[in-house]
């Protein structure tokens, strides 16, 4: 069997999740937007909760967003439904949703002021946003100890498009410019699952970072790679598998109140 993309990530961010759903507190009568949903766990997960209301998932992905309206009738959920949509451009219904969630879906806009604002539009005045971003890429071992074994002589990228939202400063400035004021922060100090043992770990590896040749300066056919890649994997195997720290933000704020929704 192979790689299971939309398996992986459910159970790489296991332990995020369960923060992340605390943070929601999603009302039975809400009407949610969930950016960059992906297979749709958050989705439905939300939906689950807002059983008198509605949830829309939005992905790029349609090979993901099958999988999610997949298992969305299998668990018999009616309040939910699934659009292949950017979110920076797509026409959402003006000054509608009560809540608008992500979890690790917003970081990667071409123009993230245009994203937000797009979003911002679509819910009603004082709605909330609740966000989960990674922090930095120096804060997250996932991407640091993973990247050193691929490709040991390169230098890390400070601009890698899944940490653009790990500066709390930078990413006030953006939503506050987008239209959304009360912003916050709370740290998530969770490590990142990549399998149940070593061969499971690097198999997702080769096809999570080596899938499009990998990171500049990386040779990711030799046994040398693959060696480091092992010794890596083997020195954070534990009793319940392969783990990496991690650290992330859930991100909460309101939609303003004086934001035009047209």
């Amino acid at each position: 069997m192979g790689f299971d993309r939309a398996e992986f990530y459910d159970a790489e961010l296991r332990r995020h999740d369960e923060r992340f759903r605390a943070a929601l507190k999603v009302d039975p009568q809400d009407r949610v937007l969930d950016i960059g949903c992906g297979a749709g766990q958050s989705t439905r997960e939300a939906a689950r909760a807002a059983r008198e209301g509605s949830v829309v998932g939005v992905d790029l992905s349609e090979e993901m967003l099958q999988v999610a309206r997949r298992r969305s009738a299998e668990e018999g959920l009616r309040n939910v439904a699934f659009e292949l949509a950017d979110a920076q451009d797509h026409a959402f219904p003006a000054a509608y949703f009560d809540l608008c969630i992500s979890r690790f879906g917003v970081m990667f806009f071409a123009d993230p002021i245009a994203a937000f604002t797009n979003i911002a539009r679509a819910m009603r005045a004082d709605a909330r946003l609740v966000l989960m971003v990674w922090q930095g890429q120096e804060r997250n071992e996932w991407s640091t100890a993973i990247q050193s074994a691929l490709a040991p002589e390169a230098t890390p990228s400070a601009s890698a498009p899944a940490f653009s939202l790990g500066d709390r400063a930078a990413t006030t400035r953006l939503l506050t410019a987008a239209g959304f004021a009360s912003i916050d922060f709370a740290e998530v100090h969770e490590p990142a699952f990549y399998g149940p043992d070593v061969d499971a770990a690097l198999d997702a590896i080769v096809a999570l970072f080596l899938a499009n040749g990998g990171p500049a300066g990386a040779n990711t056919t030799d046994d040398e790679t693959l060696r480091r890649l092992r010794d890596l994997l083997q020195a954070h195997l534990t009793a319940d598998g392969v783990f990496f720290d991690s650290r992330a933000w859930i991100v909460t704020a309101r939609r303003s109140a004086g934001l035009k929704s047209s």
